[in-house]
């Protein structure tokens, strides 16, 4: 476990260093452990270091580690999401933000259940600025119209972007992805849509962390650089 200690202290080290150059304040910035086929011990070993918010990508694992943490803890739904799953995500009031909304009627699924649990989900809308057929992600050209819809929603905050990029071992080779999410938040903040903002930022992983920094990211989704590699079952 002393492994996971010193993987999150060399990445909160590099975080520190990436928004110090870019001019940015650390503050703005959060680490989002994703602890997609990890384990509890491991999970605990980032708790005890004072960070209290997961990502997960499956629903059925964020619903089975829900209830091995207390009530300090919350939780990111960041992978692709099935409208049959909604109900499960609704339910856990600890569930605080879905990274991954990419069409209307996963947000009126969203909207419906979120109603009858009384609350209002936080979402992003997930954009493929790659324009990748192969990914999931509303295409950036379409995006402004969708958000304009899911923002008449009542029970349904739409609180940034999120985008993935395609994987590359040279980070630089991804800005543009990066830089194409946040152009298209100052668009949206340039209209002005009620009920929507665009504080968020949800861009950048272990390889390419430095370069979304600099791009604006205020999360940053980090997974086998603090976890290690995956425990696949």
């Amino acid at each position: 476990m002393q492994d996971i200690q010193s993987r999150l202290y060399k990445i909160e080290e590099r975080i520190e260093k990436a928004a110090k150059r870019a001019g940015r304040n650390i503050s703005e910035i959060k680490l989002l452990p994703i602890s997609k086929y990890h384990s509890l011990e491991k999970m605990k070993v980032i708790l005890d270091g004072g960070i209290n918010e997961f990502g997960e990508s499956r629903v059925q694992e964020l619903t089975d580690k829900y209830d091995e943490f207390d009530s300090e803890v919350r939780w990111h739904m960041i992978g692709h999401l099935q409208r049959n799953k909604v109900k499960y995500l609704a339910r856990r009031h600890r569930c605080t933000l879905i990274h991954s909304v990419d069409s209307l009627r996963l947000a009126k699924e969203i909207n419906k259940r979120s109603k009858q649990e009384d609350r209002v989900m936080n979402i992003l809308i997930q954009v493929n600025t790659a324009e990748d057929d192969n990914k999931f992600g509303i295409y950036s050209k379409e995006a402004i119209e969708l958000i304009k819809k899911i923002s008449k929603l009542e029970y349904v905050k739409i609180k940034g972007l999120m985008t993935i990029a395609p994987y590359s071992d040279d980070p630089e080779e991804v800005r543009p992805y990066f830089r194409k999410l946040k152009e298209l938040a100052l668009k949206v903040e340039a209209i002005g849509i009620e009920n929507v903002e665009m504080d968020e930022l949800s861009m950048g992983m272990t390889n390419d962390l430095e370069v979304a920094i600099e791009e604006g990211a205020t999360i940053l989704r980090v997974g086998s650089g603090i976890f290690g590699e995956r425990e696949y079952k």
